[in-house]
């Protein structure tokens, strides 16, 4: 039973930022959703306002508190600077342990209400967990967790089932993918905001967001020789670190809207950008590379082919979480085709780069069925209900 009091739609979201942007890239896209869609009213703690702020340069990472797109955000310090006041919910995301305050406050009310039903009960605690297409995690989803002081946390599993907590996806998400790909010029006049210039409409663009790989090394000793001219838009950070070889110069003297030119290979500097940014990038690349979990499924629902750089993990449980997704996406896809799109994924994690170099050849990306399906995948990947309205849905039912 959700509070039945004046804090029924305050929701807290605390997260952790780990990796720099992908955590906190999914609370803060899930934080606008139910505040903009769902009319809560949110507040996202975060530890790490700095790194926040490359996603949201409107951000000081200077002040304690702030609002920005309704979304009041507070610097998660310790101790905490502002008191946590509790509501109807609480998530704590991807496991990140909430503080001292936070748990004495729900044990406060936990044993208040024990007391005198009448009395504010503690908020839904919830754990976000992260994506994954695991067979497991739909007998998890939801599962209760109670702790040693009475208090009950649940597990929230986002995932491509309806027996999971589905996929992030704002309600007019593909509607405007659709607008704005239907137009060729929205596609150039990005480029040009973004300082990329020389990109003619006809060149392949791919976006490359990944860590570092002697594959990408690999590919762009690969695209120097391509037929057609290939531009790369890579933005200073991990990826870049794989190419210095390559580079003319050191990867601190590079600027956003730099251009390095190898053979039929040009490599663009990219700079930072939004949330909303980084999505129109997506969209208007005819190849994407990403990695983590926010680029990963705004790689998805860009409706082009990509690669997953999925984080390494220990006894390479990654590449079993890797294996898990491929099976999912590939599901409809002719067995050729899924055999080169999963043995390049594979080659490009496992840092194969002859073999990503042959899958890369031997997956023609301008073959119809592959496009097609990128752009089907999103339609019954959604399964008509996305994360924000299931996670709605079964607070209510909590």
């Amino acid at each position: 039973m959700v509070n039945d009091s004046a804090n029924l739609l305050h929701w807290d979201i605390f997260c952790a930022v780990v990796d720099n942007y992908g955590d906190i890239g999914v609370t803060w896209r899930l934080a606008k959703q139910l505040s903009n869609e769902k009319q809560i009213n949110v507040c996202l703690w975060v530890d790490d306002l700095h790194s926040f702020s490359h996603i949201l340069p409107q951000l000081d990472p200077l002040l304690t508190t702030q609002v920005h797109h309704g979304i009041t955000i507070n610097l998660w310090s310790n101790p905490l600077a502002i008191e946590y006041q509790p509501g109807s919910v609480l998530i704590e995301a991807f496991a990140c342990e909430l503080p001292d305050e936070v748990k004495h406050a729900l044990l406060t009310l936990y044993v208040q209400h024990k007391a005198d039903p009448k009395l504010q009960q503690p908020p839904v605690w919830i754990n976000l967990e992260y994506l994954s297409a695991e067979s497991w995690v739909a007998g998890c989803h939801g599962l209760p967790s109670m702790q040693a002081n009475g208090l009950k946390k649940h597990f929230y599993f986002p995932g491509f089932s309806d027996s999971t907590g589905g996929l992030l996806c704002e309600r007019e998400l593909f509607q405007r993918r659709d607008e704005w790909q239907n137009n060729p010029l929205n596609r150039m006049a990005l480029f040009s905001q973004l300082g990329l210039s020389g990109i003619n409409p006809q060149d392949k663009v791919i976006s490359v967001f990944s860590y570092e790989s002697t594959a990408l090394l690999a590919l762009c000793r690969l695209w120097q020789q391509s037929e057609q001219v290939i531009h790369a838009l890579i933005p200073k950070g991990r990826s870049l670190n794989s190419l210095t070889c390559i580079l003319p110069k050191p990867i601190d003297e590079l600027n956003s809207g730099d251009q390095i030119r190898l053979g039929n290979l040009i490599i663009h500097i990219l700079p930072m950008t939004d949330q909303e940014g980084y999505d129109k990038l997506l969209w208007s690349c005819d190849f994407n590379i990403v990695r983590g979990e926010d680029s990963f499924l705004r790689a998805q629902w860009a409706a082009k082919p990509f690669i997953w750089h999925i984080y390494v993990q220990e006894e390479d449980y990654h590449l079993i979480k890797l294996d898990a997704f491929m099976q999912v996406y590939c599901n409809n896809l002719p067995p050729e085709l899924a055999n080169s799109w999963q043995a390049l994924n594979l080659a490009f994690n496992q840092e194969q780069g002859e073999q990503a170099i042959k899958h890369w050849q031997q997956l023609n990306l301008v073959n119809l069925p592959l496009l097609q399906h990128a752009k089907q995948w999103p339609v019954d990947a959604i399964n008509d209900v996305d994360l924000a309205s299931r996670l709605v849905q079964f607070v209510k039912n909590s």
